[in-house]
Protein backbone atom coordinates (compact mmCIF):
# COMPACT_ATOMS: atom_id res chain seq x y z
CA UNK A 1 0.00 0.00 0.00
CA UNK A 2 1.30 3.44 -0.89
CA UNK A 3 2.00 6.06 1.73
CA UNK A 4 -0.17 9.11 2.01
CA UNK A 5 0.59 11.91 -0.48
CA UNK A 6 2.17 13.85 2.40
CA UNK A 7 5.19 11.54 2.30
CA UNK A 8 5.68 10.72 -1.37
CA UNK A 9 6.92 12.66 -4.42
CA UNK A 10 4.71 14.30 -7.02
CA UNK A 11 3.33 11.95 -9.66
CA UNK A 12 5.09 12.29 -13.00
CA UNK A 13 3.17 11.15 -16.06
CA UNK A 14 4.98 10.13 -19.22
CA UNK A 15 3.31 12.72 -21.44
CA UNK A 16 5.68 12.02 -24.31
CA UNK A 17 4.07 8.62 -24.65
CA UNK A 18 1.15 8.54 -27.12
CA UNK A 19 1.06 12.34 -27.02
CA UNK A 20 -0.71 12.74 -30.38
CA UNK A 21 -4.08 11.65 -29.02
CA UNK A 22 -4.59 14.61 -26.72
CA UNK A 23 -2.97 17.07 -29.16
CA UNK A 24 -5.43 16.09 -31.87
CA UNK A 25 -8.37 15.97 -29.47
CA UNK A 26 -7.70 19.43 -28.04
CA UNK A 27 -7.41 20.84 -31.54
CA UNK A 28 -10.70 19.30 -32.63
CA UNK A 29 -12.58 20.42 -29.53
CA UNK A 30 -11.11 23.90 -29.88
CA UNK A 31 -12.22 23.98 -33.51
CA UNK A 32 -15.75 23.01 -32.51
CA UNK A 33 -16.10 26.12 -30.35
CA UNK A 34 -14.31 28.38 -32.82
CA UNK A 35 -16.14 27.18 -35.95
CA UNK A 36 -19.53 27.47 -34.26
CA UNK A 37 -18.69 30.77 -32.54
CA UNK A 38 -19.56 29.26 -29.16
CA UNK A 39 -18.08 30.24 -25.83
CA UNK A 40 -16.81 27.36 -23.70
CA UNK A 41 -18.34 29.06 -20.66
CA UNK A 42 -21.92 29.17 -19.39
CA UNK A 43 -24.72 30.18 -21.73
CA UNK A 44 -28.38 31.05 -21.18
CA UNK A 45 -29.27 27.46 -20.32
CA UNK A 46 -26.67 27.42 -17.58
CA UNK A 47 -27.77 30.77 -16.19
CA UNK A 48 -31.37 29.52 -15.99
CA UNK A 49 -30.17 26.39 -14.19
CA UNK A 50 -28.18 28.54 -11.76
CA UNK A 51 -31.27 30.54 -10.79
CA UNK A 52 -33.35 27.38 -10.55
CA UNK A 53 -30.91 25.43 -8.34
CA UNK A 54 -30.21 28.35 -6.03
CA UNK A 55 -33.95 28.89 -5.67
CA UNK A 56 -34.48 25.18 -5.06
CA UNK A 57 -32.20 25.44 -2.05
CA UNK A 58 -32.73 28.90 -0.63
CA UNK A 59 -36.50 29.31 -1.07
CA UNK A 60 -37.36 26.31 1.15
CA UNK A 61 -34.67 27.46 3.58
CA UNK A 62 -36.28 30.91 3.75
CA UNK A 63 -39.69 29.37 4.43
CA UNK A 64 -38.23 27.26 7.24
CA UNK A 65 -36.31 30.21 8.70
CA UNK A 66 -39.36 32.45 8.79
CA UNK A 67 -41.31 29.83 10.76
CA UNK A 68 -44.23 29.75 8.33
CA UNK A 69 -44.44 25.96 8.35
CA UNK A 70 -46.99 24.55 10.78
CA UNK A 71 -47.31 20.96 9.59
CA UNK A 72 -44.74 18.19 9.97
CA UNK A 73 -45.23 16.79 6.47
CA UNK A 74 -44.64 20.16 4.78
CA UNK A 75 -41.55 20.67 6.94
CA UNK A 76 -39.97 17.41 5.78
CA UNK A 77 -40.97 18.11 2.18
CA UNK A 78 -39.08 21.42 2.34
CA UNK A 79 -35.99 19.70 3.74
CA UNK A 80 -36.11 17.17 0.89
CA UNK A 81 -36.43 19.94 -1.70
CA UNK A 82 -33.43 21.62 -0.06
CA UNK A 83 -31.50 18.35 -0.45
CA UNK A 84 -32.22 18.39 -4.18
CA UNK A 85 -31.14 22.03 -4.36
CA UNK A 86 -28.03 21.33 -2.32
CA UNK A 87 -27.08 18.51 -4.68
CA UNK A 88 -27.89 20.59 -7.75
CA UNK A 89 -25.76 23.51 -6.61
CA UNK A 90 -22.88 21.23 -5.69
CA UNK A 91 -22.95 19.19 -8.89
CA UNK A 92 -23.65 22.02 -11.33
CA UNK A 93 -23.06 25.56 -10.14
CA UNK A 94 -20.36 25.41 -7.48
CA UNK A 95 -18.57 22.61 -9.29
CA UNK A 96 -18.18 24.51 -12.56
CA UNK A 97 -17.32 27.74 -10.78
CA UNK A 98 -14.50 26.20 -8.75
CA UNK A 99 -13.11 24.69 -11.94
CA UNK A 100 -13.10 28.18 -13.47
CA UNK A 101 -15.36 26.94 -16.26
CA UNK A 102 -18.57 28.78 -15.36
CA UNK A 103 -17.46 32.23 -16.49
CA UNK A 104 -14.59 34.05 -18.12
CA UNK A 105 -14.73 36.36 -15.09
CA UNK A 106 -12.69 35.13 -12.13
CA UNK A 107 -14.91 37.17 -9.83
CA UNK A 108 -18.06 35.40 -11.01
CA UNK A 109 -16.39 32.03 -10.53
CA UNK A 110 -15.19 33.07 -7.09
CA UNK A 111 -18.63 34.21 -5.92
CA UNK A 112 -20.40 31.09 -7.18
CA UNK A 113 -17.60 28.90 -5.83
CA UNK A 114 -18.28 30.36 -2.37
CA UNK A 115 -21.65 28.60 -2.46
CA UNK A 116 -19.79 25.56 -1.10
CA UNK A 117 -19.76 27.27 2.28
CA UNK A 118 -23.57 27.52 2.24
CA UNK A 119 -23.63 23.74 1.79
CA UNK A 120 -21.50 23.02 4.85
CA UNK A 121 -18.17 22.55 3.02
CA UNK A 122 -15.08 24.77 2.81
CA UNK A 123 -14.37 26.00 -0.71
CA UNK A 124 -10.57 26.10 -0.44
CA UNK A 125 -10.31 22.49 0.72
CA UNK A 126 -12.76 21.41 -1.96
CA UNK A 127 -10.66 22.94 -4.72
CA UNK A 128 -7.50 21.21 -3.49
CA UNK A 129 -9.14 17.83 -3.03
CA UNK A 130 -11.17 17.84 -6.21
CA UNK A 131 -9.27 19.97 -8.71
CA UNK A 132 -5.69 19.15 -7.79
CA UNK A 133 -5.77 15.67 -6.28
CA UNK A 134 -8.73 13.90 -7.85
CA UNK A 135 -8.47 15.37 -11.33
CA UNK A 136 -4.70 15.22 -11.57
CA UNK A 137 -4.23 11.77 -10.02
CA UNK A 138 -7.45 9.90 -10.73
CA UNK A 139 -7.53 6.41 -9.14
CA UNK A 140 -3.89 6.65 -8.07
CA UNK A 141 -3.43 5.21 -4.61
CA UNK A 142 -2.08 7.67 -2.07
CA UNK A 143 -2.97 10.71 -4.18
CA UNK A 144 -6.61 10.64 -5.28
CA UNK A 145 -8.60 11.78 -2.24
CA UNK A 146 -11.83 10.39 -3.70
CA UNK A 147 -10.64 6.80 -3.19
CA UNK A 148 -9.02 7.45 0.20
CA UNK A 149 -11.52 6.49 2.89
CA UNK A 150 -11.24 5.36 6.50
CA UNK A 151 -13.95 2.71 6.33
CA UNK A 152 -14.12 1.76 2.63
CA UNK A 153 -11.63 -0.02 0.38
CA UNK A 154 -11.89 1.70 -3.00
CA UNK A 155 -8.62 0.46 -4.52
CA UNK A 156 -6.92 -2.95 -4.74
CA UNK A 157 -3.69 -1.25 -3.61
CA UNK A 158 -5.19 -0.38 -0.23
CA UNK A 159 -4.74 -2.75 2.69
CA UNK A 160 -7.75 -5.01 3.09
CA UNK A 161 -9.03 -5.13 6.65
CA UNK A 162 -11.40 -7.74 8.15
CA UNK A 163 -14.40 -5.41 8.20
CA UNK A 164 -14.04 -4.61 4.50
CA UNK A 165 -15.74 -7.90 3.62
CA UNK A 166 -18.94 -6.29 4.91
CA UNK A 167 -18.55 -3.04 2.96
CA UNK A 168 -21.07 -4.13 0.37
CA UNK A 169 -23.59 -3.97 3.24
CA UNK A 170 -22.53 -0.91 5.21
CA UNK A 171 -20.98 1.01 2.32
CA UNK A 172 -24.18 2.03 0.51
CA UNK A 173 -25.67 3.07 3.85
CA UNK A 174 -22.58 5.09 4.74
CA UNK A 175 -22.66 6.97 1.42
CA UNK A 176 -25.47 9.13 2.73
CA UNK A 177 -23.23 10.42 5.52
CA UNK A 178 -20.78 12.07 3.11
CA UNK A 179 -21.93 15.69 3.37
CA UNK A 180 -22.66 15.45 7.10
CA UNK A 181 -19.11 14.21 7.69
CA UNK A 182 -17.76 17.00 5.47
CA UNK A 183 -19.63 19.54 7.61
CA UNK A 184 -18.65 18.05 10.98
CA UNK A 185 -15.10 16.78 10.59
CA UNK A 186 -13.64 16.37 7.13
CA UNK A 187 -12.61 19.98 6.54
CA UNK A 188 -10.64 20.05 9.79
CA UNK A 189 -8.89 16.79 8.93
CA UNK A 190 -8.05 17.74 5.35
CA UNK A 191 -6.83 21.21 6.33
CA UNK A 192 -4.36 19.63 8.75
CA UNK A 193 -3.09 17.19 6.10
CA UNK A 194 -3.04 19.72 3.26
CA UNK A 195 -1.12 22.22 5.39
CA UNK A 196 1.39 19.57 6.47
CA UNK A 197 2.02 18.47 2.89
CA UNK A 198 2.39 22.02 1.56
CA UNK A 199 -0.66 21.67 -0.67
CA UNK A 200 -2.38 24.54 1.12
CA UNK A 201 0.48 26.97 0.40
CA UNK A 202 -0.98 27.80 -3.03
CA UNK A 203 -4.13 29.28 -1.49
CA UNK A 204 -2.26 32.37 -0.34
CA UNK A 205 -3.52 32.25 3.23
CA UNK A 206 -2.15 30.70 6.42
CA UNK A 207 -3.41 27.53 8.07
CA UNK A 208 -4.61 29.55 11.07
CA UNK A 209 -6.62 31.92 8.92
CA UNK A 210 -8.10 28.97 7.05
CA UNK A 211 -9.03 27.32 10.33
CA UNK A 212 -10.73 30.53 11.47
CA UNK A 213 -12.63 30.71 8.16
CA UNK A 214 -13.76 27.11 8.49
CA UNK A 215 -15.02 27.67 12.03
CA UNK A 216 -16.84 30.88 11.08
CA UNK A 217 -18.41 29.40 7.94
CA UNK A 218 -19.59 26.31 9.78
CA UNK A 219 -21.02 28.27 12.69
CA UNK A 220 -22.84 30.50 10.19
CA UNK A 221 -24.14 27.44 8.34
CA UNK A 222 -25.33 25.86 11.59
CA UNK A 223 -27.10 29.05 12.65
CA UNK A 224 -28.78 29.48 9.28
CA UNK A 225 -29.94 25.92 8.71
CA UNK A 226 -30.56 24.63 12.23
CA UNK A 227 -30.61 27.19 15.05
CA UNK A 228 -32.86 29.80 13.41
CA UNK A 229 -35.44 27.20 12.28
CA UNK A 230 -35.34 25.74 15.80
CA UNK A 231 -36.16 29.16 17.20
CA UNK A 232 -38.82 30.18 14.69
CA UNK A 233 -40.76 26.97 14.13
CA UNK A 234 -43.81 26.00 16.14
CA UNK A 235 -43.13 22.32 15.51
CA UNK A 236 -41.38 20.11 18.10
CA UNK A 237 -37.61 20.71 18.01
CA UNK A 238 -36.73 17.18 16.99
CA UNK A 239 -38.48 17.57 13.64
CA UNK A 240 -36.01 20.33 12.73
CA UNK A 241 -33.04 18.17 13.73
CA UNK A 242 -34.40 15.14 11.89
CA UNK A 243 -35.23 17.27 8.85
CA UNK A 244 -31.70 18.64 8.73
CA UNK A 245 -30.20 15.16 9.07
CA UNK A 246 -32.55 13.80 6.39
CA UNK A 247 -31.48 16.61 4.05
CA UNK A 248 -27.81 15.82 4.66
CA UNK A 249 -28.32 12.10 4.17
CA UNK A 250 -30.26 12.50 0.94
CA UNK A 251 -27.73 14.93 -0.51
CA UNK A 252 -24.80 12.76 0.58
CA UNK A 253 -26.36 9.80 -1.18
CA UNK A 254 -26.96 11.82 -4.36
CA UNK A 255 -23.38 13.11 -4.55
CA UNK A 256 -21.73 9.78 -3.79
CA UNK A 257 -23.86 7.82 -6.22
CA UNK A 258 -22.93 10.27 -8.96
CA UNK A 259 -19.16 10.34 -8.42
CA UNK A 260 -18.33 6.74 -7.47
CA UNK A 261 -19.82 4.96 -10.54
CA UNK A 262 -17.66 7.18 -12.73
CA UNK A 263 -14.37 5.83 -11.37
CA UNK A 264 -14.83 2.76 -9.19
CA UNK A 265 -16.39 0.27 -11.57
CA UNK A 266 -15.48 -2.97 -13.30
CA UNK A 267 -13.94 -1.35 -16.37
CA UNK A 268 -11.79 1.38 -14.81
CA UNK A 269 -8.19 0.82 -13.75
CA UNK A 270 -6.34 1.62 -10.54
CA UNK A 271 -2.72 2.63 -10.21
CA UNK A 272 0.15 2.55 -7.77
CA UNK A 273 3.02 4.90 -8.73
CA UNK A 274 6.65 3.82 -8.77
CA UNK A 275 8.90 4.74 -5.85
CA UNK A 276 9.86 7.99 -7.60
CA UNK A 277 6.20 8.80 -8.32
CA UNK A 278 6.36 7.81 -11.99
CA UNK A 279 3.32 6.63 -13.95
CA UNK A 280 4.21 5.16 -17.34
CA UNK A 281 1.24 6.68 -19.10
CA UNK A 282 0.17 9.88 -20.80
CA UNK A 283 -2.06 11.92 -18.48
CA UNK A 284 -4.96 12.10 -20.93
CA UNK A 285 -4.88 8.38 -21.65
CA UNK A 286 -4.70 7.76 -17.90
CA UNK A 287 -7.96 9.70 -17.59
CA UNK A 288 -9.52 7.52 -20.28
CA UNK A 289 -8.53 4.38 -18.37
CA UNK A 290 -9.77 5.55 -14.98
CA UNK A 291 -12.99 7.33 -15.94
CA UNK A 292 -16.32 6.20 -17.34
CA UNK A 293 -19.52 7.80 -18.59
CA UNK A 294 -23.03 6.58 -17.82
CA UNK A 295 -26.60 7.23 -18.97
CA UNK A 296 -25.58 9.80 -21.57
CA UNK A 297 -29.00 9.64 -23.22
CA UNK A 298 -30.82 10.50 -20.01
CA UNK A 299 -31.50 14.23 -20.47
CA UNK A 300 -33.04 14.85 -17.07
CA UNK A 301 -30.22 13.13 -15.20
CA UNK A 302 -27.65 14.98 -17.29
CA UNK A 303 -29.33 18.30 -16.56
CA UNK A 304 -29.62 17.75 -12.81
CA UNK A 305 -26.14 16.34 -12.10
CA UNK A 306 -24.30 18.96 -14.11
CA UNK A 307 -23.31 16.70 -16.98
CA UNK A 308 -21.16 14.59 -14.67
CA UNK A 309 -22.44 11.45 -16.36
CA UNK A 310 -20.16 12.75 -19.16
CA UNK A 311 -17.29 12.21 -16.77
CA UNK A 312 -14.77 11.40 -19.51
CA UNK A 313 -15.30 14.78 -21.14
CA UNK A 314 -15.22 16.49 -17.76
CA UNK A 315 -11.87 14.96 -16.81
CA UNK A 316 -10.28 15.78 -20.12
CA UNK A 317 -11.73 19.29 -20.30
CA UNK A 318 -12.59 20.52 -16.78
CA UNK A 319 -12.16 24.11 -18.04
CA UNK A 320 -15.24 23.75 -20.26
CA UNK A 321 -18.69 24.38 -18.79
CA UNK A 322 -20.62 21.12 -18.44
CA UNK A 323 -23.47 22.44 -20.56
CA UNK A 324 -21.29 21.64 -23.62
CA UNK A 325 -20.25 18.08 -22.71
CA UNK A 326 -23.02 16.40 -24.70
CA UNK A 327 -21.90 18.27 -27.82
CA UNK A 328 -18.19 17.50 -27.55
CA UNK A 329 -18.70 13.86 -26.48
CA UNK A 330 -18.94 12.56 -30.08
CA UNK A 331 -15.63 14.28 -30.87
CA UNK A 332 -13.95 12.62 -27.88
CA UNK A 333 -15.45 9.23 -28.66
CA UNK A 334 -14.51 9.32 -32.35
CA UNK A 335 -10.96 10.51 -31.64
CA UNK A 336 -10.47 7.80 -29.03
CA UNK A 337 -11.66 5.18 -31.54
CA UNK A 338 -9.30 6.57 -34.16
CA UNK A 339 -6.33 6.16 -31.81
CA UNK A 340 -7.42 2.75 -30.53
CA UNK A 341 -8.19 4.02 -27.02
CA UNK A 342 -11.10 2.62 -25.03
CA UNK A 343 -13.99 5.00 -24.34
CA UNK A 344 -15.62 3.63 -21.21
CA UNK A 345 -19.36 4.07 -20.79
CA UNK A 346 -22.46 2.44 -19.37
CA UNK A 347 -25.69 2.92 -21.22
CA UNK A 348 -27.76 3.33 -18.05
CA UNK A 349 -27.26 4.66 -14.53
CA UNK A 350 -28.51 1.35 -13.15
CA UNK A 351 -25.84 -0.52 -15.09
CA UNK A 352 -23.11 1.78 -13.74
CA UNK A 353 -24.34 1.35 -10.16
CA UNK A 354 -24.47 -2.41 -10.57
CA UNK A 355 -20.87 -2.41 -11.76
CA UNK A 356 -19.79 -0.14 -8.89
CA UNK A 357 -21.32 -2.29 -6.18
CA UNK A 358 -19.89 -5.43 -7.79
CA UNK A 359 -16.41 -3.91 -7.50
CA UNK A 360 -17.08 -2.74 -3.93
CA UNK A 361 -18.03 -6.28 -2.99
CA UNK A 362 -14.98 -7.81 -4.70
CA UNK A 363 -12.61 -5.25 -3.18
CA UNK A 364 -14.03 -6.09 0.23
CA UNK A 365 -13.67 -9.86 -0.12
CA UNK A 366 -10.33 -9.73 -1.93
CA UNK A 367 -11.75 -11.30 -5.07
CA UNK A 368 -10.79 -8.20 -7.08
CA UNK A 369 -7.13 -8.64 -6.09
CA UNK A 370 -6.92 -11.82 -8.18
CA UNK A 371 -7.02 -9.63 -11.28
CA UNK A 372 -3.67 -8.20 -10.21
CA UNK A 373 -2.31 -11.51 -8.89
CA UNK A 374 -4.08 -14.33 -10.79
CA UNK A 375 -2.18 -16.99 -8.85
CA UNK A 376 -3.60 -15.82 -5.50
Amino acid sequence: MAKNFVDIPTVKFNNNKEADFFKVLRKRVGSYFKDNAISRYADGRMKFKTIFMIGLYFIPMTILITGLVETVSISYLLWMIMALGMGGIGLSIMHDANHGSYSKSKDVNKVLGYLANFLGAYHRNWKIQHNRLHHSYTNIEGYDEDIMNKIMRFSPYQKRKPYHKYQIIYGPLAYGLATLYWFIGKDFDTLKRFAKSGLFDTTGISKNRALLEIICYKIGYLILTVLIPLYTTSLPWYHTILGFLAMQYMCGMILTLVFQPAHVIDETEFYLPEVDGAIDSNWAIHQMKTTSNFANRNWLLTWYIGGLNFQVEHHLFPNICHIHYRDIAPIVKETAKEFGISYLEHQTFRSALRSHFKVIKELGTGEYDKRLHPAV
